[in-house]
């Protein structure tokens, strides 16, 4: 059964335009289930979908002569006479590839679907000459809205804080509560969320990371020592909603700073974690200060080691807000601090349950930023106006 995801709308209109569409994203995250969906509402025959984990389907584009390549197309039944669409699944098993793209959607008219498991990858892929000829999209573990359609459960969710404040329902959190905790303890993965029993689930999650390690470190990354890697993603676990300290984690894996700051631009451009920088009205002091570790799902770091109710959480609360979204925090000082400023307009602090005084900090931390709206996400329920529920999000 095909369950659809917050970001097919945007992709089905792309099968109209004549850019060269990237979908892009952590393994086993449904970028081949979207590109299998997007390639059956192509209504001309004159279409092909191709593997390249495939060495058979790898081989179509090794040729020097370019134009050698409508040779092995024809094979597929794809002529160059009229449109044709090209749809090519996990392109950065052919790093070549991007300039046979290039050429061939300069020279014909050609419709280009590609996903990739990694932006390290795909920067170096796709040169600046393909500036204006690409667009990529991004997809990430189910948010709970999406955990719920695969779960066949229904829920009316609306879009704007004020409305999530005002229409909180008991009634509606405790029904979906449950659930929420699921997807806390388990995360997003499709594969995880369909399968019933929980030690199922553990296996499948062992899986990603397997595959993760196996596939993307070991054929991406360029580091000596790939032993260091895996430690540093361990000592990542507890610090999870947290500052990162460079300096700290130099020291305890016994590597320079500039190592694990390589490190951390891997992971991050893997899709393994995502890295929030502060918040400030002026770009360079955003870029010079401490960033925020979360990682890109909650179920990686269930099973890779231990964490607080509070740091899974807001990981939780994390992976709901980044779609199509900037995300940055606040600090000030040990008293002033917010955990999400929600582009640029919307202060979000993540509490387990609620107290007035949460929201009174809250709007104080926020009063020099001159932020309008101020919201504390609950887990448990709260009658407070102020508060937006976890399962509304």
């Amino acid at each position: 059964m095909f369950y659809p995801r917050k970001i097919l709308p945007q992709l089905e209109k792309e099968l109209k335009t004549p850019q060269i569409i990237v979908l892009t994203g952590m393994r086993q995250v449904g970028k081949t289930t979207l590109l299998t969906h997007l390639f059956k509402k192509i209504k001309s025959e004159n279409k092909t979908l191709l593997d390249l984990e495939n060495p058979l389907h790898r081989k179509i584009f090794e040729e020097e002569n370019f134009d050698n390549i409508w040779s092995n197309l024809k094979q597929f039944g794809i002529s160059n006479k009229k449109k044709a669409y090209l749809f090519l699944d996990e392109i950065q098993n052919l790093p070549q590839i991007s300039q046979a793209v290039k050429y061939l959607y300069d020279h014909w008219s050609i419709k280009f679907f590609l996903t990739g498991s990694s932006s390290f990858y795909l920067k170096n892929l796709f040169p600046e000459s393909l500036a204006g000829r690409k667009i990529i999209y991004e997809l990430f573990p189910l948010d709970f809205q999406e955990f719920l359609i695969f779960k066949e459960m229904k829920k009316d969710f609306v879009s704007s804080f004020i409305q999530k404040a005002k229409q909180k329902n008991k009634i509606s959190h405790e029904q979906f509560i449950k659930y929420y905790q699921e997807f806390m303890e388990f995360g997003g993965f499709p594969a995880v969320v369909l399968e019933e029993k929980t030690t199922r689930k553990r296996i499948l999650l062992e899986e990603v990371f397997k595959s993760y390690f196996e596939k993307d470190v070991k054929s991406l990354a360029e580091f000596k020592d790939l032993s260091k890697l895996r430690d540093l993603i361990i000592l990542l676990v507890p610090r999870l909603a947290s500052k990162i300290d460079i300096s700290k984690l130099s020291s305890e894996l016994a590597v320079s700073r500039e190592t694990i700051y390589n490190y951390l631009a891997f992971l991050e451009k893997t899709y393994f974690i995502s890295l929030l920088p502060r918040f400030s009205r002026s770009f360079d002091c955003q870029a010079a200060g401490r960033k925020k570790l979360f990682f890109s799902d909650t179920g990686l770091a269930n099973l890779l080691g231990k964490t607080s109710l509070g740091q899974l959480f807001e990981n939780s609360v994390f992976q709901n807000l980044r779609f199509d979204s900037k995300l940055c925090y606040y600090s000030q000082n040990s008293r002033q601090e917010i955990d999400f400023i929600f582009n640029e307009k919307i202060a979000l602090e993540t509490k387990v349950s609620v107290s007035k005084r949460d929201l009174y900090r809250l709007r104080k931390a926020s009063e020099s930023l001159k932020l309008k709206e101020v919201y504390v996400v609950s887990l448990n329920f709260s009658k407070e106006k102020e508060v937006v529920l976890a399962t509304d999000l």
